[in-house]
């Protein structure tokens, strides 16, 4: 074990192993039990992305959506990193245009789309990327609709003492069993507070999406829209082709979100495994898989060794089937394996 990380992924080349990617993995039900890892589960890292269903919950709990006539395809906007396409900044437009927000009012800053043909469209035509083509416009406008819905101050809807920051940090806190003062905060890539947890309390918050035991019926009731929102609309939430999307459109009763630096998050509910219990999983690459080749590997691996049914049917889709390693020639030299297998607590 590498501080508290176990081989997850390997790249084989002929029969020998030439790389290995180091992780760890943590699967807990709804009442915070442990109940499988790999690796150290008590590891504190970074939620990135992976918090974005949690940074919705308070919007959902305030009344915003039926103040302003929201639906869940835009709910799904609001938990999503997306990939900047024209659908996704129509959509992120749209609940502009419903709550009396501007594009400027976003504090998120810029980057290139993700969908690369946009992004190429975007430099042929000579336009530059705006703030609703950042990955993280849909949740910035969530919660400037929700600084809106409590009357807040919309200049600082960034800072942790602003309302809307502070009923972010404490449902988080509330859904993974932890006091608020023992998450750390750090500033994340598009300038929002973000959190560090232990893996454990992740994969607890994550069961609860799936089955909010304990919580109280409102709160319950806003979890169930989030899971929801996201398994029926996975385009907004992430892409074309990419991991949460497929994920959610080939799995029925599998929330997925990941996360910058190789975090995944994952909900399960009991229909997807053919009964039982709903469980949560956090997992992070503690290389932060930047080329990412790792992530889809692991994921798939953990889904298929927790019983998810229908994981067969993904080996063949991107971004699953790009675990075969090809060299310029076209010639298949290799692969990306996984290597690891849960351990039962």
């Amino acid at each position: 074990m590498k501080n508290g990380y176990q081989p997850v992924v390997r790249a084989i080349r002929g029969n020998v192993e030439e790389s290995v990617h180091f992780g760890a993995i943590a699967v807990a039900n709804a009442s915070g039990q442990l109940l499988a890892s790999w690796g150290n589960p008590e590891i504190a890292t970074f939620m990135r992305s992976s918090a974005k269903p949690f940074q919705a919950l308070p919007l959902v709990e305030s009344g915003a959506l039926e103040a302003f006539g929201l639906s869940a395809e835009d709910l799904a906007l609001f938990c999503a990193s997306h990939a900047g396409t024209d659908a996704h900044v129509r959509g992120v437009e749209h609940i502009q245009s419903r709550v009396g927000l501007q594009e400027n009012d976003l504090q998120c800053g810029t980057h290139a789309p993700l969908d690369r043909p946009t992004a190429f469209r975007l430099q042929a035509e000579g336009r530059l990327a705006t703030p609703n083509r950042h990955n993280c416009s849909g949740k910035h406008t969530g919660m400037l609709t929700q600084a809106k819905q409590l009357g807040v101050p919309l200049e600082t809807y960034l800072s942790p003492d602003n309302p809307v920051q502070m009923r972010i940090l404490s449902a988080l806190a509330a859904l993974a069993g932890m006091d608020e003062g023992d998450i750390q905060i750090g500033t994340d890539g598009c300038s929002a507070p973000n959190f560090a947890l232990p893996l454990r309390a992740a994969a607890t918050a994550y069961a609860r999406l799936a089955d909010p035991v304990g919580l109280s019926q409102d709160r319950a009731r806003a979890c169930g829209r989030i899971f929801d929102a996201m398994t029926s609309y996975p385009v907004m939430v992430s892409g074309e082709g990419r991991l949460d999307t497929v994920l959610m459109s080939s799995l029925p009763g599998v929330l997925s979100k990941g996360g910058a630096e190789g975090f995944q998050g994952l909900a399960i509910n009991a229909q997807a495994r053919g009964g039982g219990e709903a469980l949560g999983v956090a997992a992070k690459i503690s290389d932060g898989d930047l080329g990412f080749r790792a992530q889809a590997v692991m994921v798939l691996s953990v889904l298929e060794q927790l019983g998810v049914q229908g994981t067969e049917r993904l080996a063949d889709l991107p971004p699953f089937s790009s675990s075969e390693i090809i060299n310029h020639a076209g010639i298949t030299v290799g692969a990306v394996e996984p290597c690891f297998t849960l351990e039962l607590a």
